[in-house]
């Protein structure tokens, strides 16, 4: 199978300036150079969070309290810092707008999920108790609805339209990712390209915009904002995949849901559809009852695990979430190997970082 991938041209002879196969996959590196940001993107988001509605703060400080890796609202103050070179004093008012464009990434994140547990039915979330379980449905939709007016309050403020278009136009592609996902579902014998135009659109987008955005509110060259923004696109193709592929190898303790979830909910993700495309017509039938129909009787996700493993399904797919993740390395090695000038410069420590995101990205385990 061949990935779809969307980003800047890679030249094969691009040197690994960066030393990229030694970088450890490690998320440290990038949560270490965006402390400060994160530290005041953090106190952003429990402020915007408030409402004289106490349900509001409860609800999503359920969600937000639950953690999760943070990666989106750290690219884009990552993207900030590869543009703040060239701005001197008036780098730090950017900073804090990027600040301000990293909450308003996370309430995009943290919104989607509460809509995304209601459609899915989800009783788990980060390990913890879902909110559509706790207080219903129509709370969770409607704190969620809170929080994207959080975002786009947020994102006015920081002061550049064209910023405030950019993380629109992703908010919508990740409705539309959500809405092509449901119209996949229960069908595994769909090109596998659909299956990349509902991650892209569901997940990479936000890595993507995420990015875009923090290089764009510091005034970033275009060449770091396109890379920064080709790098988010293949990074975050690199995390669905993964994601897909942990739903059938990883404990509910390490994802912080049971395992086979997207099994029992019909979705079409990357193992599956190579099972599928591998399976006899035998195989085929199993997979056309459970998913399609909806009939799933007790042992058929053992027998889903087998034939994934009669196919070293889950592998394959990780290690096409590794060409990805590798992809993403390389569009900032590349980066920082056409550095000219300050004004033109990945930051070696910035970019060091987010080689190593990228390589965690395909290599975690939950």
């Amino acid at each position: 199978m061949t990935a779809s991938r969307s980003h800047l041209p890679l030249s094969p002879d691009t040197p690994d300036t960066l030393g990229q196969a030694d970088i450890a996959a490690s998320l440290t590196p990038l949560v270490d150079i965006t402390a400060s940001g994160m530290a005041e993107t953090n106190h952003i988001i429990i402020d915007r969070m408030q409402s004289e509605i106490d349900l509001i703060p409860t609800l999503a400080g359920h969600l937000i309290a639950a953690g999760g890796k943070r990666m989106r609202p750290m690219l884009t103050l990552a993207g900030a810092l590869l543009g703040k070179s060239k701005l001197g004093k008036s780098g730090e008012t950017a900073m804090t707008n990027a600040a301000k464009l990293a909450a308003a990434v996370e309430f995009i994140h943290s919104a989607t999920l509460l809509h995304d547990d209601v459609i899915d039915q989800s009783d788990m979330r980060r390990g913890n108790k879902s909110a559509s379980s706790i207080w219903g449905n129509e709370a969770s939709v409607l704190v969620g609805d809170f929080l994207f007016a959080r975002a786009f309050e947020l994102m006015v403020e920081a002061g550049q339209i064209s910023v405030l278009g950019r993380l629109a136009n992703a908010a919508a592609r990740i409705t539309e990712g959500e809405i092509d996902q449901m119209i996949l579902a229960g069908n595994p014998s769909a090109p596998i390209e659909d299956y990349y135009r509902v991650i892209r659109a569901k997940t990479a987008e936000l890595f993507a915009a995420a990015g875009e955005a923090g290089a764009m509110i510091a005034d970033a060259d275009k060449p770091i904002s396109d890379a920064i923004c080709a790098y988010g696109l293949a990074l975050g193709t690199a995390f669905q995949i993964t994601d897909d592929a942990l739903d059938y190898a990883a404990t509910a303790e390490g994802m912080g849901k049971s395992q086979g979830d997207d099994f029992k909910e019909g979705k079409i993700t990357l193992p599956v559809m190579l099972a599928w495309q591998d399976g006899s017509e035998d195989e085929r039938r199993f997979w056309q009852r459970c998913l399609a129909d909806g009939d799933i009787a007790d042992g058929d996700l053992d027998r889903a695990l087998s034939l994934m493993n009669k196919h070293d399904t889950i592998t394959r797919s990780l290690e096409v979430a590794r060409s990805h993740a590798t992809d993403a390395g390389q569009i900032i090695a590349q980066l920082a190997s056409k550095s000219t000038s300050a004004s033109t410069s990945a930051s070696g420590d910035v970019a060091e970082a987010l080689i190593a995101a990228a390589n965690f990205a395909a290599d975690r385990t939950t």
